[in-house]
């Protein structure tokens, strides 16, 4: 582990520390400071707009391929976060692809239960068709809650029978609303953040009924995944959610679908908020970049 990374794990701690006893308000405030371990890539602009009504963020790296995207929607536990908190990150990877990042705010629990933020990335991609912007140019990625979204919405697009992202790539996903990961105890002392409490109370907040746990637009580990895009899972080997990473791959190959799943030893959750600090975290994006540009059409 680089002494880069510790940075994110010093991040994690204090929140921990500061948020006993914290409102919801605050507790957003607070999360908001995800943004801060990712340095600010240069030769990105950004632009502020409405996807059918849904606030979204360009990011859009010099040079890139202007018909190309990527939808990335943001963790948080379907609670917390933001385009803000995450658009650095997601401009990272888009640099890096050579494309363009539609970085989503969707609605948030509790205010808005499930399904109101699959529904808000329905809208985003349709909207995106209207643009002019092709499925088979496409992917979804997202990370923690945001890559449960990720995933859903292209199974989402697929009942709807409209066209599916190219790929879906999933940064240190929560998928298991009943939260039954082996690694949720056995990585306990090692993840800094996503304790077994901490994913308790934002699921409670996410679903409005504890049987909505098992339905597989929120959680994603009881779909079928015949025919589903190719799919890169990336993820830190001291996370809780380990599990969740590992069991998606099983069940993407066992239906004979293309899966890469990449843990790098000895990060949290999410480590990816490194970027452009720790090299773990870069030489991972870099990895994803490299994977999800051909599948995007990109030499």
């Amino acid at each position: 582990m680089s002494k880069e990374s510790l940075f994110l794990n010093d991040l994690y701690a204090s929140w921990l520390t500061r948020s006993e006893g914290m409102d919801l308000a605050s507790q957003r405030d607070m999360f908001e400071e995800w943004h801060l371990p990712t340095i600010e890539p240069i030769d990105v602009t950004y632009e502020e707009v409405t996807a059918n009504g849904v606030p979204a963020t360009w990011a859009k790296p010099l040079g890139a391929a202007e018909d190309r995207v990527i939808v990335f929607t943001h963790g948080g536990g379907f609670v917390t976060g933001s385009r803000f908190s995450h658009r650095k990150l997601a401009a990272h990877l888009a640099k890096l692809a050579g494309v363009h990042a539609l970085i989503v705010d969707y609605r948030l629990a509790p205010e808005h239960k499930h399904p109101a933020q699959l529904e808000d990335c329905m809208a985003v991609h349709k909207w995106l068709r209207t643009q002019g912007y092709k499925a088979e140019y496409t992917a979804t990625v997202g990370d923690s809650a945001g890559a449960n979204l990720a995933i859903s919405t292209a199974f989402e697009l697929a009942s709807s029978e409209l066209p599916t992202p190219a790929a879906v790539v999933t940064l240190s996903p929560w998928l298991d609303m009943e939260i039954k990961g082996l690694t949720v105890e056995s990585n306990d002392a090692v993840d800094v953040l996503a304790k077994r409490a901490v994913l308790e109370m934002m699921r409670e907040m996410f679903l409005s009924e504890p049987a909505d746990a098992t339905d597989p637009r929120a959680n994603p580990l009881l779909n079928d995944y015949t025919d589903f895009p190719p799919v890169y899972v990336s993820v830190g080997g001291y996370e809780t959610l380990l599990d969740d990473s590992r069991r998606l791959a099983e069940l993407i190959e066992k239906m004979s679908g293309e899966v890469v799943l990449d843990v790098v030893d000895e990060q949290q959750h999410v480590f990816h908020f490194n970027a452009g600090r720790a090299p773990e975290a870069d030489q991972a994006l870099s990895r994803i970049a490299q994977w999800l540009r051909p599948k995007l059409g990109l030499a």
